[in-house]
């Protein structure tokens, strides 16, 4: 084998060499970043629905005239929406998610892994308080001791 040959053949394989380094180097920095991406906008969509749970609340207050009971108080919310002629009728344009879609039954569940959010009412303190958690994150919406965090979202 002479010279030109061997080198010829080198250049092949070191040419090869870089360009399956230069896709993992590519892949190393773009798939960790496409993630950060997804998880930030997983976090939106769970924020965002949780902020119409909190839409659907201070209307229930504002209708009813008291919040939900602790227990089935979700499931209220749920009954209140589908019964309310303003939320029903509405309901498309105020409750779509990030992919265009709504169900009244999601309303209540965390996108993230469909989890049920979690409701608590402080109805002994004057005004009355709850407390809206999702059970994935550290998320919250109001208090149970705070009226200045009332229907305000902790994130």
């Amino acid at each position: 084998m002479n010279i030109e040959t061997r080198n010829q053949i080198l250049s092949i394989v070191l040419g090869i060499v870089i360009l399956a380094l230069t896709y993992y180097l590519y892949d190393a920095i773009v798939t960790p970043y496409q993630e950060v991406i997804e998880k930030e906008q997983m976090t939106k969509r769970v924020r965002d629905r949780m902020l119409n749970v909190k839409d659907v609340l201070v209307r229930y207050e504002a209708t009813k005239g008291h919040f939900p009971p602790t227990e089935g108080g979700l499931d209220s919310v749920v009954q209140f929406v589908r019964m309310d002629s303003m939320l029903s009728a509405s309901v498309d344009s105020i409750f779509v998610d990030s992919k265009g879609k709504y169900s009244v039954d999601s309303l209540i569940y965390s996108p993230r892994t469909g989890a049920r959010f979690q409701y608590t009412l402080n109805d002994t303190l004057r005004p009355p308080l709850y407390l809206l958690t999702d059970p994935d994150s550290d998320d919250l919406v109001g208090s149970l001791e705070r009226t200045t965090m009332r229907n305000a979202p902790n994130w």
